[in-house]
Order: structure tokens, then sequence, then C-alpha cells
């Protein structure tokens, strides 16, 4: 059967398609952890990116946390695109209890703004390098550093502008 394919087929039939643009721009936000990640990853595991590591373990439990924080940061984004995708509007069946029930837009909207403010309060101090900073590198690496750490500078405002067409859209479905 046609309609156990698609879960909004039932579940929402006044599904109304996400704008070009948001889909476009959640699927930014969800690149925008990528280089900072490898960065980061590259650093843990004892490529030498430039960072003082001396006194961590490299590799060790450093290596670990950096690649749980470069794993945690990319799923937070890679949650952006649940507010352009069916599974952003009814959980998808296969989840135990919950499966199949339409998602309340605050329950998505609430979090997704919350966290747009936190990633810019994380992200626009820094919006001038990292030159300075403890352990900091200098010279190149400083800028390749700060050229993979670019990104997330955009992540807040995407995430903002993507949540706000999600809310406007589920409004007047």
């Amino acid at each position: 059967m046609e309609t156990d394919r698609n879960p909004m087929a039932t579940a929402a039939p006044t599904y109304r398609p996400p704008a070009r643009w948001a889909v476009r721009a959640a699927h930014l936000a969800a690149l925008t952890a990528v280089p900072s990640g490898i960065w980061r990853i590259a650093m843990g595991v004892g490529v030498p990116v430039g960072f003082d590591t001396s006194g961590l373990e490299v590799p060790g439990r450093f290596s670990a946390v950096c690649i749980a924080m470069s794993l945690a940061t990319e799923g937070l984004t890679l949650l952006t695109l649940g507010l352009v995708r069916p599974w952003g509007e009814v959980v998808p069946r296969r989840l135990p209890l919950i499966g199949g029930k339409r998602v309340a837009p605050l329950a998505a909207v609430v979090p997704a703004l919350l966290g747009a403010a936190v990633v810019m309060l994380l992200t626009i101090p820094r919006a001038g390098g990292f030159g300075g900073a403890p352990g900091a590198p200098t010279g190149p690496a400083l800028f390749l550093m700060d050229a993979c750490y670019a990104p997330l500078l955009l992540w807040g405002p995407l995430l903002a502008a993507v949540t706000l067409a999600y809310y406007r859209r589920r409004r007047r479905a």
C-alpha cells in the first residue's frame, strides 16, 4: 500500500512542502560543522595542526573527547534537516511508542530557536579568529583553524531562518 511508504499521506493530509530556499539552507546548516569537526578530529588523533596538545593524552582520552565533540556537533547540525523533512512533522513509525504521531510545531521550534541563539552566542565572539587564545596555533596553522571554524558562524542564522520558515509553514497547514 502506497500510504505506508509516505508517513505524511495519512497523518497530515494538508502537508505543505518547505520552500526551496529553506531546504537549501537546512542542508547548508548541516554542513557547517564538517570542517571544524575534521580539524578537531585531526588534532585529537595527533596530526600536527599547530594547536598545543602537550600535556594532553594524544592519542588517548583527549582523542575520544575530540571525536565525541565532533560527532555530537554534526549530529546537532543534522537535526536542522528535520525542519524540512517529513520526519520533522510526523515521528517515523519505526520509533516505539511515539512512531506515527505528529510533532507539535512548538516542540521543534522552541529548542531550535534556543539552539540557534546558543550557537550564535558561542560563535560570534570568535568571529575575528582564534589568534591569542591559549594554545592556539600561529601563522598558516591559525589561518587553517580559523578557516575550518568560520562556517560555524552560519549555523545559528541558518538554523533560525529555517526554524521560522518551519513555524510559518506548520502554522498555515
